[in-house]
């Protein structure tokens, strides 16, 4: 995913002037830059979990977007208002991003921009979500349906790694943030699970997880009957990954095995490195449901997304997806172009129009019906 930010930067981003890629293994940022291929970017090595060390890079930058693990976030938003620097991340869990927009008061007197959440799901379908409801007088319900898909998929789990496989785990057991009649709710992950459709795609699935809401709950309680956010996958996903869950294989909790002390998820994770595919050619499907009132009549709305592996670049459907609009919200808070200053979900900062014509023009179609 930094990769794909750093891409946009250099490539499709006129306006920027030098991009700085860092990480803790100085070859990756080095490899990283020779693949991007463009004089603006330079590297550096910097521990991400340092403060002081990420003070002390940040300096001079006007916009930080950070690609790692969603647990150093809190830490880099802290470093971001320190150095005057406008932040924003690929987020992934509720409870660091609460612990973020605790911070607003710090970054308004700072005069910066904190933006958590701004991948995908959590993401473009925050804005796409205001986007859409401001077409209704009264919006009622949305229903966002979000997955990436290996175009080639591989029993048993028909599915590749193309994130964080923490960030996976995450959604895959923490509860699931949703609107129901009107109340904000808590739902367990992998339940209530149905089946979808997208032409040409053989048949798929949908189930709640973690995080895809993100904010959005909060900022439409008390104007909303129904919001939802679900995982798409091929069918049959969810109840493999499930069973591994109910064996325990996600737990946290050590266990003593050959009198060694070990962490379930730690070592399901590394299997799950080792033996998922991982960067073949991807895609990324996005579906948005609204249901609102215009005119004095009940209308339905859906947006859909359909996007693949870029071939000319090499940059997978989950790069562009998650990777660009972090950097398009870079460049609005670096240009000055956000609503408001503070730590702020982005639907409450980015405007939806420029974000959906920045998309556009990255060839990120969003088809309406």
């Amino acid at each position: 995913m930094g990769y794909g930010a750093a891409y946009d930067l250099a490539h499709n981003s006129p306006a920027v002037t030098a991009v700085t890629i860092a990480d803790s293994d100085l070859k990756k940022a080095e490899s990283a830059a020779r693949g991007i291929g463009s004089d603006k970017v330079t590297v550096t090595k910097v521990d991400a979990g340092n403060f002081d060390d990420a003070v002390e890079l940040m300096r001079g930058h006007d916009s930080v977007i950070s690609c790692v693990n969603y647990w150093y976030n809190e830490q880099l938003s802290k470093a971001a208002i320190k150095t005057g620097a406008n932040f924003c991340d690929l987020g992934g869990n509720n409870y660091v991003v609460d612990s973020q927009l605790a911070l607003d008061a710090e970054a308004q007197v700072a005069g910066v921009s904190i933006i958590p959440d701004c991948g995908l799901a959590p993401g473009i379908v925050s804005i796409l979500a205001m986007h859409g409801a401001a077409k209704f007088d009264e919006i009622e319900e949305i229903h966002i349906r979000v997955g990436g898909l290996p175009q080639n998929p591989v029993p048993p789990l028909n599915y590749q790694l193309v994130f964080s496989v923490e960030g996976l785990i995450n959604e895959y057991i923490e509860v699931a943030r949703v609107i129901r009649g009107g109340e904000m709710r808590e739902v367990d992950s992998m339940t209530e699970l149905e089946s979808l459709a997208f032409d040409g795609f053989p048949p798929l699935e949908a189930f709640q997880t973690s995080g895809g809401t993100s904010t959005l709950p909060d900022t439409f309680l008390g104007k909303i009957r129904e919001l939802d956010y679900k995982t798409i996958r091929y069918a049959g996903h969810c109840e493999k990954f499930k069973t591994m869950i109910d064996l325990g294989l996600c737990s946290s909790d050590e266990i003593l095995v050959d009198f060694a002390a070990v962490t379930p998820r730690h070592v399901f994770g590394k299997l799950l490195e080792e033996h998922l595919p991982a960067d073949g050619p991807d895609y990324v499907l996005v579906r948005l449901e609204f249901v609102g009132k215009k005119g004095g009549s009940v209308q339905k709305l859906r947006y859909d997304i359909v996007d693949k592996q870029d071939v000319a670049t090499g940059l997978s459907a989950m790069m562009r997806t998650t990777a660009f609009p972090a950097s398009i919200i870079a460049q609005m808070m670096a240009s000055g172009d956000v609503l408001t200053r503070g730590a702020t979900p982005q639907e409450k900062a980015i405007d939806p129009e420029r974000f959906v014509a920045e998309l556009a023009r990255r060839n990120i179609v969003i088809r309406e019906s």
